[in-house]
């Protein structure tokens, strides 16, 4: 009996510790996104196996979470996408007692974020910052001389500029909720505006330089920047400059800037959340928390070149980064940027047949 005891012990304590073994973590992120040490380190720490996987655009996320049983325990939804999902009841309210670093979080960000999520209840800030303007700086130049003002909306909105620059290359974000609000803002109109006629005037602003954009893409500019397939990207600002940082590695003589845009840019939110049905919340929220700790964010920073929702995070960040202007907007930029918020369904649809017109030209 004894013996018979100690065996059956022996298999519980060996079935306990496979089962520790196994536990797993599905991550659903943007593409180019983390450091990959980050997670390597996550999984040495913790024993929790990351599964991870990419999508490009924030309706991509969107269908497979309103399909429902989509499998991941973490996903990254942008702030209007969050705000609308949380609607839907899509995603869980975090367990707080469960997110100890949320101490590192930065006041200012998470206040902001709070006009998707109210009480920041269902998601916490990940990385952050604008949509603004890639440019190729020589040959931008090249093709529109010494005095014209880069650090402007003008660059893609007027025919006589964009033309210009149709022959070497432009990109913009495949994402009408990034888009239009910056639209809005250089036409002098409400950034946030859900008005269908506002968005048919920011919709005509883009049509009449539809022949000049080559591609409408929300993550093949980093590359093309960086090797010179194309001299202007409208995309994101960490992006554009991956793009920078993967030029001067490659020792390739291109230079590339990120600028915002003079009549103001959107300051974007990505946040990390829970789906309903995650199948290991638990390890969700351990891996939620293990990005909160301060020396984790900056890497993370350092290595995509995104300000990080971590506060604490900053003293950490390499000097060049937290110093550059298009990552950490210095008071008068910060001053430009506005955000916006979900349409509901009757604007949405309107969004979204104007922005299909748009990006197949018919």
């Amino acid at each position: 009996m004894i013996l018979r005891a100690l065996a059956f012990a022996c298999l519980v304590l060996a079935g306990g510790s496979a089962a520790a073994q196994d536990r797993t973590v599905n991550i659903y992120n943007w593409s180019d996104y983390i450091d990959p040490a980050v997670l390597e380190s996550f999984t040495k720490q913790t024993g929790i196996k990351v599964v991870y996987d990419t999508f490009d655009t924030n309706e991509i996320l969107e269908t497979k979470l309103l399909a429902g049983r989509s499998g991941y325990d973490v996903v990254v939804p942008s702030g209007p996408f969050l705000q609308r999902l949380i609607r839907a009841s899509v995603f869980q309210k975090l367990d707080r007692d469960r997110l100890p670093n949320l101490r590192n979080a930065w006041p200012e960000i998470a206040a902001r974020l709070a006009a998707f999520d109210p009480g920041n209840l269902h998601g916490v800030n990940y990385m952050w910052g604008t949509t603004g303007l890639g440019v190729n700086l020589a040959r931008v130049r090249e093709r529109l001389g010494p005095d014209q003002p880069l650090d402007t909306w003008d660059l893609l909105l007027k025919p006589e500029l964009s033309g210009k620059l149709a022959d070497c290359g432009i990109h913009v974000l495949d994402a009408p909720e990034d888009i239009f609000p910056g639209v809005l803002k250089a036409l002098g109109l409400e950034p946030d505006s859900k008005k269908p006629e506002d968005l048919q005037k920011a919709a005509d602003a883009l049509t009449a330089v539809r022949g000049n954009v080559r591609k409408f893409h929300s993550s093949e500019y980093i590359n093309a920047l960086a090797n010179g397939d194309i001299c202007l990207a409208v995309g994101y600002s960490g992006d554009i400059l991956q793009a920078k940082k993967r030029a001067e590695e490659a020792k390739n003589g291109i230079g590339i800037a990120y600028l915002i845009p003079r009549e103001g840019a959107l300051m974007w939110f990505d946040s990390l959340a829970i789906p309903t049905d995650a199948p290991h919340p638990v390890e969700a929220h351990a891996f939620i928390d293990f990005l909160l700790r301060p020396e984790v964010a900056a890497a993370n920073t350092n290595f995509i070149a995104y300000a990080s929702g971590v506060g604490a995070a900053r003293p950490l960040v390499r000097p060049e980064i937290l110093a550059d202007p298009g990552i950490y907007p210095d008071a008068a930029a910060f001053g430009r940027l506005f955000t916006n918020t979900a349409p509901d369904e009757r604007a949405q649809r309107v969004v979204t047949r104007l922005w299909t017109r748009i990006r197949t030209g018919r």
